[in-house]
C-alpha cells in the first residue's frame, strides 16, 4: 500500500491522531499532520503543519500543495460540555465542509475516511440502517451534520465513515489526568457490581483498523460505515485489569446510591469550576450500557491485533515512561472560537 502513497491526517496531534502518526512515521511515507494544535509527542513536529480547519483558503492551500492520495481526516472538537448550540462544534461539520471543497479540488486523493462519533446514536438505540441517527448531544448532532456533509459532496474518491467507540490508551490525556491519577492515589471506587456493558476501543486496535480501511480495495469500503473500537465488554473486567496492572489490588466497589450522590456533588463544584472525580456525566457512563454493532467492521477488516490484558499494560507502559513531560505546553481549547472566526 505505501508505494506511491502520500498521507495527510488531519488531528494528528491530538489522541487518536498521536498513535496513528506513529504507526505511519516509521513507514517512510510522505507524511503531513494539519492541526492548530503543535503535536503531544514532539518527536511528530517535523510532520506539522498549523492549519485551522476554520479557514477555508488556507486549508485548500495546504491540501493542494501536499497533494496527498490518502487523507485520514480525524480533527474535531469531542468534548461534550455545550448542551444547547450546535454551532458551538462548527469546527465538526462547518470545517468538514471546508475539508470536503478541498478534496473535491485535489484530484490526487484517491481514498478519505472521515470521523464521526458513536454518539450520533444514544446508548441503547439500534439504527436500521446508516442514515439512522438518534443524537442525544450536540456534538452527536454536530457529527451526524458531519456524515450527511461527506454524503453531499459528490466525491470522486472512495471514502468512508468510521464512527469511534469510547478510544483509550497511550496519549489520552482523559485517562492519564483523571482515572490513573485517582487510581494511584488509592481514591478510584466503581459504582456496584451490576453487569455493565460498554463498547470501548483500544486506541492501537482502532489505527490497526483505519489502515486497514486504507489497504482495502475501494469497493470494499466506498460509501460505508463502520464502527472503530473492540467487542463491547463488561466494563468490570477492563477495570479490574488497568487496577491489577496499575496499583496491583482489586478495585473496590461501593453501592450505586453512594456514588450517585457524590456525582451531585461533582455537578455542583464543576459549575464553579472546582475539579472533582466524579459528576452525573461519568456516573452515568459507568452504569449505563452502551453498546454498538462491530460485527461490520470486524466482517470487513478482520479481528483487531491487541488482547486487554496487552493493551493494558502498553497503556500503562507509556503512563510511566514520562507520560507528565508530555502534551505540557499551551495548547488551544476547542471550546473557543477558531482564529478564523474571530477574525
Amino acid at each position: 500500500m505505501s508505494e506511491g502513497m502520500r498521507l495527510l491526517v488531519t488531528g494528528g496531534s491530538g489522541f487518536i491522531g498521536t498513535n496513528f502518526m506513529a504507526h505511519w512515521a516509521k513507514q517512510g511515507v510522505p507524511l503531513l499532520n494539519l492541526d492548530w494544535n503543535p503535536p503531544l509527542n514532539p518527536e511528530h513536529n517535523p510532520w506539522w503543519k498549523e492549519v485551522d480547519l476554520m479557514d477555508a483558503q488556507g486549508l485548500a492551500r495546504a491540501i493542494a500543495e501536499f497533494a496527498p492520495t490518502h487523507l485520514v481526516h480525524l480533527a474535531a472538537r469531542t468534548d461534550t460540555e455545550e448542551p444547547i448550540d450546535v454551532d458551538a462544534y462548527r469546527q465538526n461539520h462547518m470545517g468538514t465542509r471546508h475539508l470536503l471543497a478541498a478534496v473535491q479540488a485535489c484530484p490526487s486523493v484517491q481514498r478519505l475516511i472521515i470521523t464521526s462519533t458513536q454518539f450520533v446514536c444514544e446508548a441503547g438505540y439500534e439504527p436500521k440502517n446508516d442514515l439512522d441517527f438518534k443524537p442525544f448531544t450536540v456534538y452527536g448532532e454536530s457529527k451526524r451534520l458531519t456524515e450527511m456533509a461527506t454524503r453531499e459532496a459528490g466525491l470522486r474518491c472512495a471514502w468512508t465513515i468510521i464512527r469511534p467507540t469510547t478510544i483509550w490508551g497511550p496519549w489520552s490525556l482523559r485517562y492519564r489526568d483523571v482515572m490513573f491519577k485517582v487510581m494511584r492515589k488509592g481514591l478510584y471506587f466503581h459504582p456496584g457490581r451490576a453487569r455493565v456493558v460498554r463498547s470501548y476501543g483500544y486506541v492501537g486496535n482502532v489505527v490497526w483498523q483505519i489502515n486497514r480501511m486504507l489497504e482495502l480495495p475501494a469497493e470494499a469500503v466506498n460509501g460505508r460505515v463502520f464502527y472503530v473500537g473492540d467487542q463491547p465488554f463488561d466494563l468490570k473486567v477492563w477495570v479490574e485489569e488497568v487496577s491489577k496492572q496499575l496499583v496491583a489490588r482489586p478495585v473496590r466497589y461501593i453501592p450505586t446510591w453512594i456514588v450517585r450522590a457524590l456525582a451531585l456533588t461533582g455537578d455542583v463544584l464543576k459549575a464553579v469550576r472546582i475539579p472533582f472525580p466524579i459528576t452525573s456525566g461519568r456516573y452515568r457512563s459507568m452504569t449505563s450500557d452502551y453498546i454498538t454493532p462491530m460485527d461490520r467492521t470486524i466482517d470487513a477488516v478482520g479481528e483487531a491485533p491487541f488482547g486487554m490484558a496487552e493493551a493494558v499494560t502498553e497503556t500503562i507502559r507509556w503512563y510511566d515512561n514520562g507520560s507528565e513531560r508530555w502534551a505540557a505546553g499551551k495548547r488551544k481549547d476547542a471550546r473557543t472560537d477558531s482564529k478564523a472566526d474571530r477574525a
